[in-house]
């Protein structure tokens, strides 16, 4: 079983928010990740939260703050390009103890995949820029 205090290893981009003791609902969750409600509950059926959300005494989902850092953790995974199947993948090795060089694998594959969409997104940034400079000393000649 993950501990709270072992989701806390993970690279994230950004802190979560403090959560009340009971959690706070599916909506604020969220939108404190930056995801919608339907996509929230697609990475929970999807198997890519580290365990059962809680529920309240009405059977509605609360998100603590160690779900709030794992699901950001997702987010960046999948805003960098990451597959869903590869998602569900890096949640079943941090649910599994000892499978710490399958983590480093995984998450060293998928930076070599970013970098090598850096570098393509950097080029055609600066073609894109070389067309502007071209439109703009066409408009200084025109005038």
């Amino acid at each position: 079983m993950v501990q709270a205090s072992d989701v806390t290893d993970l690279l994230l981009p950004l802190s979560p928010r403090p959560t009340p003791p009971d959690g706070i609902a599916i909506s604020a969750a969220a939108e404190a990740c930056g995801l919608s409600v339907d996509a929230l509950r697609y990475y929970e059926k999807q198997g890519l939260l580290l365990a059962a959300t809680g529920r309240d005494s009405r059977s509605r989902r609360r998100y603590t703050s160690s779900d709030l850092v794992w699901i950001s953790g997702l987010v960046m995974l999948r805003e960098t390009g990451m597959p869903i199947a590869r998602m569900r993948d890096m949640a079943e090795f941090y649910r599994t103890p000892g499978t710490e060089l399958e983590r480093l694998r995984l998450l060293a594959e998928h930076r070599d995949q970013v970098v090598v969409e850096q570098r393509r997104i950097a080029a055609h940034l600066s073609a894109i820029e070389a067309k502007i400079a071209s439109y703009e000393r066409a408009l200084r000649r025109a005038h």
